[in-house]
């Protein structure tokens, strides 16, 4: 089977809640079309406090992205059909899945919203770093950084293979990774603080030395979305 991760945005009429429950009333439709192990990460009410946590450059930026498995990509049709009903713009890729920390501890009942929220990331390479070093950075330092100086309880990378649209962003991975809801608003548990502001700043500064050493942070998308996940 393969994986795709379809990146939506939402009519410009529709609110960010009116945008989400049509979106997740469609889960059914979108499993009975051959979705398997669907999951959407949506931009919803429950995370609005998250505002100044958000990171980019594109408007409208991205309202949701929508992942699942398919036997094969190109039998994606019937499924996008679905989703481009209720999005006023869809990008497609096919992506190739990475978990180095599962859920465990924030497991809801399918189809209810998971706690906490998904930091869901678009990335693209720093420019003159060649893809491979892009790549060893990124699943080795900073999956190290991101493990031990964040509140993740969840971490998912989904390298991108190809994009399927012509007029697709040029990014490398859409990352998730899952936070206390409390960190939408405040750093210190974001970062783990456990008592020593010595030890907050020092997780900051690791994570931000981490992403200068191989991001292109002029084209980092990152938005705080709510999970709900259809299927395991």
């Amino acid at each position: 089977m393969e994986k795709l991760a379809s990146v939506l945005w939402k009519p410009s009429h529709r609110s960010d809640a009116e945008f989400a429950r049509a979106l997740l009333a469609g889960a059914p439709e979108l499993a009975q079309r051959g979705a398997a192990r669907l999951r959407i990460d949506v931009v919803d009410d429950a995370v609005a406090a998250g505002s100044d946590v958000r990171v980019g450059r594109m408007q409208p930026p991205k309202a949701a992205v929508v992942f699942y498995w398919l036997d094969e990509a190109d039998a994606r049709g019937p499924v996008e059909e679905v989703l481009a009903g209720v999005a006023s713009r869809l990008e497609s890729f096919l992506v190739v899945e990475s978990v180095p920390l599962h859920d465990t501890a924030h497991v809801a009942p399918l189809g209810e919203r998971t706690p906490g929220f998904n930091l869901v990331t678009c990335i693209e390479p720093k420019p003159g770093l060649a893809y491979a070093d892009f790549v060893r950075h990124w699943h080795g330092e900073h999956r190290s950084c991101a493990l031990e100086t964040q509140s993740t309880f969840a971490y998912v990378r989904n390298e991108i293979v190809r994009a399927f649209g012509s007029e697709a962003p040029p990014w490398a991975a859409i990352v998730e990774e899952s936070f206390p809801i409390e960190a939408l608003d405040d750093p210190r548990v974001w970062y783990r603080w456990e008592g020593s502001e010595q030890q907050f700043r020092r997780h900051r500064q690791r994570m931000i030395e981490s992403c200068l050493a191989f991001l292109d942070l002029a084209k980092v998308e990152s938005h705080p979305m709510s999970e709900y996940v259809f299927e395991r």
